[in-house]
């Protein structure tokens, strides 16, 4: 089973995202990026593009016009970047981006997610989705998420079992994971998994990778505990996350956030 660390805005640096790898992580990725930003050539955006080692990372983008990703894409060599994936934010429940259609409210869109990813692929990257099951509770009851399932031609499927209302205080809807992966759809579920026990449900549903998120900042030695073995002592992960934080420099807010989040 491979394990993947979720997107965590002020979090997911080049630093945790080192120190995650190092403890076990097979895939990692920034979080979520702004594409308008970017083509503005917004520093503080550009910044986040931070893929300043061999950690393996995807990035995660944040769009809904199809224009602005052709630009991304044009201008991508300009960056001067490796990532191993592309991801779609499709999840991001701010009311002020799924106002203007991105983030969870893209969930309803099929036709325009099926645009990005056409343009996307001109990378020759895999593209995936990260998505919640619907807008709300009702949306979830529909199953809107087998929608895009069936309708969209994304290379995974990270699914965040919760609807964009529901907090991260509220449990995750594991129930919704058999009908996706009945599709014969590349899941990768998220949400709540922090047990050795959680990773073999999941493998008996088909599943090839998981994403880990918030049990990540609790002890980013997860990945490794997950995978049979024991997690490290916080303060030497503290220890080893500092080290990082200073080769890599980056904003104090991260340093902060993440040390915080260890606690």
């Amino acid at each position: 089973m491979k394990l993947w660390l979720a997107p965590m805005e002020g979090i997911t640096d080049c630093a945790f995202r080192t120190l995650c790898y190092n403890n076990g992580a097979d895939l990692t990725f920034t979080e979520m990026i702004r594409v308008d930003a970017l083509n503005r050539k917004n520093k503080s955006t550009a910044a986040l593009l931070d893929l300043k080692n061999e950690t393996p990372t995807g990035i995660q983008l944040l769009t809904v016009k199809p224009t602005e990703v052709q630009k991304f894409v044009d201008e991508f060599s300009t960056y001067n970047i490796k990532p191993v994936q592309i991801d779609i934010n499709a999840s991001c429940p701010s009311p002020d981006v799924i106002r203007v259609g991105s983030g969870a409210a893209l969930i309803k869109r099929t036709n325009r997610i099926n645009e990005l990813i056409t343009i996307l692929r001109k990378l020759n990257l895999p593209v995936s989705i990260k998505m919640r099951t619907g807008l709300n509770d009702y949306e979830q009851k529909h199953k809107v998420y087998l929608n895009v399932l069936k309708n969209v031609d994304a290379d995974a499927f990270i699914i965040h079992a919760r609807h964009a209302r529901a907090s991260s205080q509220e449990k995750a809807d594991w129930s919704v994971f058999e009908e996706c992966f009945a599709t014969g759809k590349h899941i990768v579920p998220n949400g709540d998994i922090c047990e050795p026990e959680h990773v073999n449900f999941f493998k008996q549903l088909g599943a090839k990778e998981v994403m880990i998120g918030r049990a990540a900042l609790r002890n980013p030695s997860v990945f490794n505990y997950l995978k049979g073995k024991e997690k490290l002592d916080m303060n030497l992960l503290k220890k080893e996350y500092l080290q990082l934080s200073q080769k890599f420099a980056f904003h104090p807010k991260y340093r902060e956030s993440v040390m915080k989040g260890m606690n």
